[in-house]
């Protein structure tokens, strides 16, 4: 059956969505392997993680390109050989002619993009903009890295949990509790004033120590992973933080990513990794 569209094609409604220019500078984005090849494009993978299991999982459905959220060539690589899992896998998708694609901060920062998606667990929200407007449009503030709003309606901190969790489809998180959105008294003891409630948030998926460090005033920070002693500093500045970890901020977001690339892509079937899962577990 002849392909629905091309190569091209496909990375023209990646970059529609998420457009490069919105990545941070430090980052790795775009097409990072784009081996020789057929050019027809049926079949697309969707992944947080490219790792062995994802690219055998990837090949063995007959993808013809992988959608890899998190860049798996990330820095100065020197040596590709079978001598490592990355070049391991790197070689085999240059063997097996299978593309790879990487968003990750052009689309965290886009609108629709993973940062709104992650803020929209909380529920709905006044105000909601970027906390670090992209610099390269200066005139657009609806980009931009991380997201922080008002909540429509304030909750109890027991609310937003529960939002988060259904939210992400997980059944654990890690929180850390401000002294005035808890019940007890500062010894632990019950009792004390009225719990305040969570208005004001900011969310970052992913590890948002570096963005969220740079917001105050707020009643939540909700995001992958925090260094121990910023999370220390956010609660001393009477502000709740909810960690799920890293990968699990950001994988719930690939169905929609796969929604809406799907009009783009008209023919295409795109399929969301089975074996892409949160490299930590509960136990």
């Amino acid at each position: 059956m002849a392909a629905a569209v091309r190569r091209r094609d496909l990375y023209a409604a990646l970059e529609a969505l998420a457009p490069l220019a919105l990545a941070e500078d430090w980052d790795n984005v775009g097409v990072l392997l784009d081996p020789y090849g057929g050019d027809a494009i049926e079949r697309v993978l969707l992944a947080i993680d490219l790792n062995e299991s994802v690219a055998d999982e990837a090949i063995g459905w007959g993808a013809d390109a992988i959608v890899a959220y998190h860049p798996p060539i990330f820095g100065g690589v020197k040596r590709l050989t079978p001598a490592d899992a990355q070049g391991r896998m790197l070689l085999r998708l240059i063997g097996a002619g299978v593309p790879v694609y990487a968003p990750h901060t052009a689309l965290d920062a886009a609108v629709g993009g993973m940062a709104e998606w992650l803020a929209a667990s909380l529920g709905d929200s006044a105000m909601l903009a970027p906390i670090a407007p992209c610099a390269r449009r200066p005139l657009d503030s609806s980009v931009g890295q991380g997201r922080m709003g008002m909540l429509a309606t304030a909750i109890p901190l027991e609310d937003a949990i529960e939002r988060v969790k259904a939210h992400l489809g997980l059944q654990h998180v890690r929180v850390a509790t401000a002294a005035r959105h808890s019940a007890t008294k500062a010894d632990g003891t019950p009792g004390g004033q009225e719990p305040a409630p969570i208005e004001r948030f900011a969310v970052c998926p992913g590890a948002g120590g570096a963005l969220l460090n740079k917001v105050q005033g707020m009643d939540l920070l909700l995001t992958g992973e925090l260094r121990h002693h910023d999370v220390l500093a956010h609660l001393g500045a009477g502000t709740s933080v909810i960690l799920t970890d890293h990968s699990a901020s950001e994988r719930g977001y690939l169905p929609l990513l796969a929604q809406r690339l799907q009009p783009l892509l008209p023919g295409v079937a795109l399929r969301v990794s089975s074996r892409d899962v949160e490299p930590l577990v509960t136990r």
